[in-house]
Protein backbone atom coordinates (compact mmCIF):
# COMPACT_ATOMS: atom_id res chain seq x y z
CA UNK A 1 0.00 0.00 0.00
CA UNK A 2 1.33 3.63 -1.12
CA UNK A 3 2.56 5.83 1.61
CA UNK A 4 0.87 9.47 1.17
CA UNK A 5 2.85 10.82 4.14
CA UNK A 6 5.41 12.90 3.92
CA UNK A 7 7.42 15.54 5.97
CA UNK A 8 6.47 19.13 6.09
CA UNK A 9 9.02 20.92 3.50
CA UNK A 10 7.71 24.59 3.30
CA UNK A 11 9.05 27.42 4.83
CA UNK A 12 9.61 27.21 8.57
CA UNK A 13 11.16 30.43 11.31
CA UNK A 14 12.16 30.07 14.48
CA UNK A 15 9.37 31.25 16.60
CA UNK A 16 11.02 33.32 18.89
CA UNK A 17 12.20 35.47 16.22
CA UNK A 18 8.57 35.87 14.79
CA UNK A 19 7.18 36.56 17.68
CA UNK A 20 9.18 39.76 18.40
CA UNK A 21 8.82 40.61 15.46
CA UNK A 22 4.72 40.20 15.71
CA UNK A 23 5.59 42.32 19.22
CA UNK A 24 7.39 45.04 17.12
CA UNK A 25 4.20 45.31 14.60
CA UNK A 26 1.53 45.31 17.23
CA UNK A 27 3.07 48.00 18.92
CA UNK A 28 3.98 49.61 15.78
CA UNK A 29 0.58 50.07 14.61
CA UNK A 30 -0.99 51.00 17.82
CA UNK A 31 1.59 54.00 18.08
CA UNK A 32 0.58 54.59 14.82
CA UNK A 33 -2.98 54.60 15.58
CA UNK A 34 -2.24 57.23 18.61
CA UNK A 35 -0.34 59.48 16.36
CA UNK A 36 -2.93 59.41 14.12
CA UNK A 37 -5.35 60.00 16.77
CA UNK A 38 -3.54 63.41 17.73
CA UNK A 39 -2.46 64.83 14.22
CA UNK A 40 -3.31 68.08 13.26
CA UNK A 41 -3.10 67.44 9.60
CA UNK A 42 -6.03 65.65 8.29
CA UNK A 43 -3.84 63.77 5.10
CA UNK A 44 -1.37 63.09 7.86
CA UNK A 45 -3.68 61.48 9.92
CA UNK A 46 -5.40 59.65 7.29
CA UNK A 47 -1.90 58.14 6.30
CA UNK A 48 -1.09 57.01 9.81
CA UNK A 49 -4.29 55.53 10.69
CA UNK A 50 -4.43 53.36 7.97
CA UNK A 51 -0.73 52.25 7.92
CA UNK A 52 -1.38 51.52 11.76
CA UNK A 53 -5.29 49.43 11.03
CA UNK A 54 -2.72 47.64 7.95
CA UNK A 55 0.28 46.89 10.42
CA UNK A 56 -2.24 45.69 13.15
CA UNK A 57 -4.39 43.07 10.93
CA UNK A 58 -0.82 41.95 9.80
CA UNK A 59 0.30 41.44 13.39
CA UNK A 60 -3.21 39.23 14.03
CA UNK A 61 -2.65 37.13 11.17
CA UNK A 62 1.03 36.67 11.58
CA UNK A 63 -0.25 35.38 14.99
CA UNK A 64 -1.84 32.04 13.28
CA UNK A 65 1.17 30.76 12.26
CA UNK A 66 2.91 30.11 15.05
CA UNK A 67 3.39 26.63 16.06
CA UNK A 68 4.46 24.50 19.11
CA UNK A 69 5.19 20.95 18.91
CA UNK A 70 6.14 18.65 22.10
CA UNK A 71 8.26 15.68 21.75
CA UNK A 72 5.63 12.75 21.13
CA UNK A 73 3.54 15.14 18.82
CA UNK A 74 2.84 15.77 15.19
CA UNK A 75 1.24 18.23 13.03
CA UNK A 76 -0.70 17.80 10.04
CA UNK A 77 -0.70 20.82 7.62
CA UNK A 78 -2.94 21.44 4.99
CA UNK A 79 -3.54 24.59 2.88
CA UNK A 80 -6.91 25.63 1.76
CA UNK A 81 -7.70 21.69 2.12
CA UNK A 82 -4.22 20.50 0.25
CA UNK A 83 -2.39 18.55 2.87
CA UNK A 84 1.16 20.08 2.79
CA UNK A 85 2.92 17.10 4.36
CA UNK A 86 3.94 16.07 8.66
CA UNK A 87 5.27 18.40 10.81
CA UNK A 88 7.33 16.56 14.03
CA UNK A 89 9.72 18.47 14.90
CA UNK A 90 10.06 19.42 18.88
CA UNK A 91 9.78 23.53 19.42
CA UNK A 92 7.95 26.36 18.97
CA UNK A 93 7.90 27.20 14.91
CA UNK A 94 6.41 29.52 12.66
CA UNK A 95 4.65 28.77 9.56
CA UNK A 96 2.18 29.98 6.64
CA UNK A 97 -0.90 31.64 8.96
CA UNK A 98 -3.07 30.64 5.85
CA UNK A 99 -2.13 26.89 6.84
CA UNK A 100 -4.64 24.83 8.81
CA UNK A 101 -3.06 22.63 11.01
CA UNK A 102 -4.60 19.37 12.89
CA UNK A 103 -2.71 18.46 16.32
CA UNK A 104 -2.44 14.20 16.69
CA UNK A 105 -0.41 12.57 19.29
CA UNK A 106 2.02 10.07 18.46
CA UNK A 107 2.90 8.43 21.93
CA UNK A 108 2.18 4.89 22.72
CA UNK A 109 -1.49 4.27 24.45
CA UNK A 110 -2.91 1.77 26.35
CA UNK A 111 -6.19 0.29 26.26
CA UNK A 112 -7.56 -2.76 28.94
CA UNK A 113 -10.76 -4.44 27.35
CA UNK A 114 -13.07 -5.31 29.65
CA UNK A 115 -13.64 -9.19 29.57
CA UNK A 116 -16.62 -9.91 27.18
CA UNK A 117 -18.51 -13.05 26.23
CA UNK A 118 -17.68 -15.02 23.62
CA UNK A 119 -18.07 -18.57 21.83
CA UNK A 120 -15.06 -20.88 22.05
CA UNK A 121 -15.00 -23.23 19.17
CA UNK A 122 -16.82 -26.11 20.83
CA UNK A 123 -19.41 -23.46 21.73
CA UNK A 124 -18.82 -23.56 25.46
CA UNK A 125 -19.52 -19.34 26.40
CA UNK A 126 -16.02 -18.09 27.73
CA UNK A 127 -15.36 -14.46 29.50
CA UNK A 128 -11.81 -13.47 27.47
CA UNK A 129 -10.31 -9.78 28.19
CA UNK A 130 -7.02 -8.38 26.78
CA UNK A 131 -4.89 -5.34 27.04
CA UNK A 132 -3.78 -3.56 23.89
CA UNK A 133 -1.07 -0.71 23.65
CA UNK A 134 -1.37 1.21 20.31
CA UNK A 135 0.10 4.46 18.66
CA UNK A 136 -0.36 6.02 15.68
CA UNK A 137 2.23 5.68 12.41
CA UNK A 138 0.58 7.22 9.74
CA UNK A 139 -0.73 10.78 10.16
CA UNK A 140 -1.98 10.87 6.77
CA UNK A 141 -4.31 7.49 7.03
CA UNK A 142 -5.18 9.05 10.43
CA UNK A 143 -6.81 11.89 9.53
CA UNK A 144 -8.04 11.72 5.69
CA UNK A 145 -8.56 7.61 5.83
CA UNK A 146 -10.94 7.45 8.44
CA UNK A 147 -13.56 10.17 9.98
CA UNK A 148 -12.25 10.49 12.56
CA UNK A 149 -13.20 14.42 12.89
CA UNK A 150 -16.99 13.57 12.51
CA UNK A 151 -16.64 10.95 15.21
CA UNK A 152 -14.84 13.81 17.61
CA UNK A 153 -17.70 15.97 17.12
CA UNK A 154 -20.19 13.30 17.17
CA UNK A 155 -18.97 12.61 21.01
CA UNK A 156 -18.01 15.67 22.14
CA UNK A 157 -20.71 16.80 20.90
CA UNK A 158 -19.25 20.76 20.28
CA UNK A 159 -19.09 23.26 17.31
CA UNK A 160 -17.69 22.75 13.64
CA UNK A 161 -14.18 21.54 14.57
CA UNK A 162 -12.86 19.26 17.16
CA UNK A 163 -10.16 19.41 19.64
CA UNK A 164 -6.88 17.25 19.46
CA UNK A 165 -7.69 15.68 22.89
CA UNK A 166 -11.59 14.40 21.28
CA UNK A 167 -9.75 13.41 17.99
CA UNK A 168 -7.53 11.10 20.17
CA UNK A 169 -10.49 10.03 22.23
CA UNK A 170 -12.32 9.16 18.66
CA UNK A 171 -9.60 7.13 17.71
CA UNK A 172 -8.91 5.11 21.26
CA UNK A 173 -13.29 4.07 20.37
CA UNK A 174 -12.15 3.04 17.08
CA UNK A 175 -9.43 0.92 18.18
CA UNK A 176 -11.87 -0.77 21.10
CA UNK A 177 -14.83 -1.63 18.70
CA UNK A 178 -12.07 -3.01 16.27
CA UNK A 179 -9.77 -4.94 18.89
CA UNK A 180 -13.44 -6.43 20.41
CA UNK A 181 -14.46 -7.57 16.88
CA UNK A 182 -10.78 -9.46 16.44
CA UNK A 183 -11.07 -10.39 19.75
CA UNK A 184 -14.24 -12.45 19.33
CA UNK A 185 -12.70 -13.58 15.78
CA UNK A 186 -9.80 -15.72 17.51
CA UNK A 187 -11.64 -16.77 20.26
CA UNK A 188 -13.95 -18.30 17.72
CA UNK A 189 -11.30 -20.46 16.74
CA UNK A 190 -9.74 -22.19 19.62
CA UNK A 191 -11.23 -24.43 22.49
CA UNK A 192 -10.93 -23.24 26.06
CA UNK A 193 -9.69 -26.27 26.65
CA UNK A 194 -8.32 -29.93 25.57
CA UNK A 195 -10.96 -32.32 26.27
CA UNK A 196 -8.89 -35.53 25.51
CA UNK A 197 -5.68 -37.00 24.67
CA UNK A 198 -6.59 -37.13 21.14
CA UNK A 199 -6.71 -33.26 21.84
CA UNK A 200 -3.96 -32.49 23.81
CA UNK A 201 -1.63 -31.48 20.56
CA UNK A 202 -4.41 -29.26 19.34
CA UNK A 203 -3.60 -25.06 20.56
CA UNK A 204 -6.18 -24.25 23.06
CA UNK A 205 -7.05 -20.75 24.47
CA UNK A 206 -5.49 -21.81 28.06
CA UNK A 207 -2.33 -23.49 26.92
CA UNK A 208 -1.23 -21.71 23.40
CA UNK A 209 -1.04 -18.10 25.53
CA UNK A 210 1.97 -17.17 23.35
CA UNK A 211 0.62 -18.28 20.30
CA UNK A 212 -2.38 -16.43 20.49
CA UNK A 213 -1.42 -13.41 21.33
CA UNK A 214 0.53 -13.33 18.27
CA UNK A 215 -2.35 -13.78 16.35
CA UNK A 216 -4.32 -11.85 17.73
CA UNK A 217 -2.17 -9.09 17.06
CA UNK A 218 -1.60 -9.75 13.63
CA UNK A 219 -5.73 -9.66 13.36
CA UNK A 220 -6.24 -6.23 15.38
CA UNK A 221 -3.32 -4.65 13.17
CA UNK A 222 -4.87 -5.62 9.97
CA UNK A 223 -8.01 -3.92 11.35
CA UNK A 224 -6.27 -0.69 12.19
CA UNK A 225 -3.53 -0.49 9.32
CA UNK A 226 -6.75 1.70 7.39
CA UNK A 227 -6.29 3.91 10.22
CA UNK A 228 -2.76 4.19 10.55
CA UNK A 229 -2.69 3.16 13.69
CA UNK A 230 0.43 0.49 15.13
CA UNK A 231 -0.06 -2.48 17.27
CA UNK A 232 2.76 -2.20 20.14
CA UNK A 233 1.44 -5.11 22.07
CA UNK A 234 -1.60 -7.28 22.06
CA UNK A 235 -2.53 -10.10 25.16
CA UNK A 236 -4.98 -11.83 26.59
CA UNK A 237 -5.31 -10.45 30.56
CA UNK A 238 -8.54 -12.20 31.37
CA UNK A 239 -10.20 -15.82 30.89
CA UNK A 240 -12.30 -17.72 32.04
CA UNK A 241 -15.66 -19.59 31.67
CA UNK A 242 -18.89 -17.39 32.07
CA UNK A 243 -20.60 -18.15 35.07
CA UNK A 244 -23.52 -19.67 33.48
CA UNK A 245 -21.15 -23.22 33.16
CA UNK A 246 -18.15 -21.93 35.24
CA UNK A 247 -19.72 -24.88 38.50
CA UNK A 248 -20.07 -27.50 35.73
CA UNK A 249 -16.80 -27.10 33.94
CA UNK A 250 -15.28 -26.93 37.59
CA UNK A 251 -16.07 -30.48 37.96
CA UNK A 252 -15.24 -31.52 34.63
CA UNK A 253 -11.83 -30.37 35.36
CA UNK A 254 -11.72 -31.85 38.97
CA UNK A 255 -12.82 -35.16 37.31
CA UNK A 256 -10.39 -35.20 34.48
CA UNK A 257 -7.57 -34.32 36.98
CA UNK A 258 -8.33 -37.54 39.06
CA UNK A 259 -8.74 -39.78 36.57
CA UNK A 260 -5.37 -38.73 35.29
CA UNK A 261 -4.03 -39.07 38.72
CA UNK A 262 -5.50 -42.84 39.04
CA UNK A 263 -3.99 -43.63 35.95
CA UNK A 264 -0.32 -42.53 36.99
CA UNK A 265 -1.02 -44.71 40.38
CA UNK A 266 -2.19 -47.57 38.26
CA UNK A 267 0.84 -47.00 36.09
CA UNK A 268 3.52 -47.55 39.21
CA UNK A 269 1.42 -49.69 41.23
CA UNK A 270 1.70 -51.93 38.13
CA UNK A 271 5.46 -51.02 37.73
CA UNK A 272 5.75 -52.09 41.52
CA UNK A 273 3.98 -54.74 41.44
CA UNK A 274 6.21 -56.49 38.37
CA UNK A 275 9.24 -55.46 40.01
CA UNK A 276 8.58 -57.20 43.05
CA UNK A 277 7.59 -60.36 41.00
CA UNK A 278 10.73 -60.61 38.98
CA UNK A 279 12.94 -60.08 42.09
CA UNK A 280 11.05 -63.01 44.10
CA UNK A 281 11.82 -65.00 41.44
CA UNK A 282 15.31 -63.99 40.10
CA UNK A 283 16.86 -64.03 44.04
CA UNK A 284 14.66 -67.32 44.75
CA UNK A 285 13.51 -66.26 48.02
CA UNK A 286 9.76 -68.14 47.42
CA UNK A 287 8.36 -70.44 44.83
CA UNK A 288 4.86 -69.21 44.10
CA UNK A 289 2.06 -70.46 41.65
CA UNK A 290 -0.30 -69.03 39.45
CA UNK A 291 -3.27 -68.77 42.27
CA UNK A 292 -0.42 -67.41 44.91
CA UNK A 293 0.62 -64.66 42.24
CA UNK A 294 -3.07 -63.26 41.66
CA UNK A 295 -3.59 -63.47 45.22
CA UNK A 296 0.04 -60.94 45.66
CA UNK A 297 -1.01 -58.90 42.57
CA UNK A 298 -4.06 -58.49 43.84
CA UNK A 299 -3.02 -57.63 47.49
CA UNK A 300 -0.21 -55.14 46.58
CA UNK A 301 -2.35 -53.39 43.90
CA UNK A 302 -4.62 -52.45 46.81
CA UNK A 303 -2.38 -51.34 49.16
CA UNK A 304 -0.10 -49.51 46.38
CA UNK A 305 -3.41 -48.05 44.96
CA UNK A 306 -6.05 -47.68 48.40
CA UNK A 307 -6.04 -44.20 49.52
CA UNK A 308 -6.59 -45.31 53.35
CA UNK A 309 -3.08 -46.79 55.06
CA UNK A 310 -2.60 -50.58 54.25
CA UNK A 311 -3.08 -52.61 57.69
CA UNK A 312 -0.61 -55.65 57.49
CA UNK A 313 -1.57 -58.93 58.20
CA UNK A 314 1.09 -61.12 59.89
CA UNK A 315 0.59 -65.01 58.48
CA UNK A 316 1.76 -67.12 61.28
CA UNK A 317 1.15 -70.52 59.28
CA UNK A 318 2.67 -71.93 56.74
CA UNK A 319 2.07 -71.37 52.35
CA UNK A 320 1.08 -74.99 52.14
CA UNK A 321 -1.48 -74.20 54.29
Amino acid sequence: MENKEFDFNGTVVNGIGMLLLNLLLLLGSIGLIILACISESIALSTFLGITGVVLFVLSIILACGFLMVEPGEARVLMFFGKYRGTFTKAGFHWVNPFITQKKLSLRARNLDAEPIKVNDKTGNPVMIGMVLVWKLKDTYKAVFEIDSQTMAQAAGQVGVSASAAQIMNAFERFVRIQADAALRQVAGQYAYDGDSDAKKQELTLRDGSDEINKELEARIDERLAMAGIEVVEARINYLAYAPEIAAVMLRRQQATAIISAREKIVEGAVSMVKMALDKLSQDDIVELDEEKKAAMVSNLLVVLCGDDTAQPVINTGTLNH
